[in-house]
């Protein structure tokens, strides 16, 4: 697990960041890699803790200490073959998931963890260039077919697992290129699209076949895939935004749109795509705010000064978290407290505890937001409204569930908040919907938003199910 004495000999130290003066110029990865020594040094870190805790905060059961001990002991091809064996997509993962294991890390209750992300990144960059991710092809044919809609990360690693178990494998994608939320919702400083774009490449050399532009419920019938293949599985993710301002003045104003409207516009303009038949909106120039403190708000916030915004502002509900937690009520879970993202480090205004009211302005067009102070109940505190500049107001407060005008609507699938079907099969290890036993689910339309690495592992579990459906048994790994 490391060197035994690693964590009392060696400190933490993780990646760093590129001048916020020079990142915010690009839309580039701007994440600096730490050198090879120094990740094996990290890796040393890894104690011999006995449980290791980092296991239960990771959704994929990544084998945390093992490959750690392998990256110390500088065997890092066995490193890339043990963390593919659990995640799919590790070096999806090393650049956007937030670390759940490093929470859990036995090393967090002093403040100071493993990098685990770190290493799990440079494990899989490192096996990108020496050559050692090529197509896993499988040996037998089954003959059965699966459809997969959506390729998000739930998708992709469902396709993927199918199709190295022999099955033929098509995923159908509404939009231009495969990749889902990967392509289309996270911005391009945080991960480039050649990350997805490779990994595409290495499912189609493995029998993967990707439709795009076919708009599953709409161009083509969840009825037509469900006679044609042996069994279908919806990753369409969880797309119905959250808007908590439909009845407050003002909302009807030009200027005030989804967040997922904003961002997907920005990846299509690197990487070169229309963008589409919406309005195009642009922080340019603009006072910028933005409404919810997670990490889609982040998101807008990085995505607006690249675009030159004038000045940008977030707001959040609830009140400021601590600056660090009680680790005897938090630990191994994951803790409620402070973070200041690299986005909101680039010169962004957090304001908490506040409440938006409404919205002003002048001949259609946003000008100014309305809000009021809340205490620690969420309630309005009296005398505390006020009005700040607002010329784009970009709402990024969470996601319903799943849009249900196409395959939901199709297939006559009620849905409860958060997106989880009624009607899954009472076992959930199946991810098979009651009313068709050729339907499954996975990812955020099966249970609500989430983060990609829980994507992966219900891909994975999908597959699984999939699997021991159409043959009665599976090798595949859940």
């Amino acid at each position: 697990m490391g060197k035994i004495t690693g964590f009392m000999e060696f400190d933490r130290h993780d990646r760093g960041y590129r001048p916020v003066e020079e990142r915010v110029r690009h839309y580039r990865e701007f994440v600096v890699p730490l050198s090879e020594k120094d990740t094996k040094i990290q890796a040393a870190r890894c104690m011999d803790c006995g449980i290791p805790y980092c296991h239960n905060g990771c959704p994929v059961n990544n084998q945390i200490p093992d490959w750690n001990d392998l990256v110390y002991r500088d065997n890092w091809q066995e490193a890339a073959r043990n963390l593919h064996s659990t995640n799919n997509f590790p070096e999806i993962t090393g650049r956007v998931c937030p670390a759940p294991c490093e929470a859990s890390c036995t090393l967090n209750i002093d403040d100071k963890p493993v990098t685990i992300k770190t290493i799990e990144c440079a494990i899989a960059d490192k096996a990108f260039s020496e050559g050692w991710i090529v197509p896993d092809v499988a040996e037998r044919r089954t003959g059965k077919k699966v459809a997969v809609v959506g390729s998000g990360p739930a998708g992709l690693a469902a396709a993927q697992q199918l199709a190295r178990a022999g099955h033929e494998v098509h995923v159908y994608e509404k939009n231009a290129y495969p990749g889902g939320l990967l392509r289309y919702g996270i911005p391009d400083f945080k991960m480039e699209k050649y990350i997805v774009e490779r990994r595409v490449k290495q499912m189609e050399a493995e029998g993967v076949a990707f439709h795009c532009n076919v708009h599953v419920g709409k161009t083509v019938s969840t009825q037509e895939l469900e006679a044609r293949y042996d069994a279908v599985l919806l990753a369409g993710g969880s797309e119905q935004p959250f808007d908590f301002f439909a009845k407050s003045p003002g909302r009807d104003l030009d200027g005030i749109h989804f967040a997922m409207d904003f961002l997907p516009q920005q990846n299509r303009r690197v990487s070169g795509e229309p963008l589409g038949n919406g309005k195009e909106i642009s922080a340019e120039g603009k006072h910028v705010v933005v409404i919810g403190g997670g990490d889609t708000g982040s998101d807008c916030i990085g995505t607006s000064f690249r675009q030159g915004a004038k000045s940008v502002t977030q707001l959040e509900i609830m009140p400021m978290p601590p600056e660090k937690e009680n680790k005897a009520l938090s630990w191994p879970h994951w803790p409620l407290k402070l973070r200041v993202s690299s986005s909101q480090a680039e010169g962004a205004h957090v304001e908490y505890s506040i409440s938006t009211t409404g919205f002003g302005g002048k001949n259609g067009q946003v000008e100014k937001l309305l809000y009021t102070r809340v205490d620690g109940a969420l309630k309005p505190v009296p005398g505390s409204e006020g009005e700040m500049l607002a010329d784009l107001v970009l709402f990024a407060m969470g996601f319903s569930g799943p849009v249900e005008s196409d395959v939901v609507k199709d297939l006559g699938l009620a849905v409860v908040p958060r997106g989880r079907f009624k009607g899954l099969d009472a076992n959930d290890r199946d991810y098979r919907i009651k009313a068709r036993p050729k339907v499954f689910a996975a990812g955020d339309i099966r249970r609500g938003q989430s983060l990609v690495v829980w994507a992966i592992r219900e891909g994975r579990q999908a597959a699984h199910a999939i699997d021991r459906y159409l043959m009665g048994r599976s090798d595949l790994p859940r």
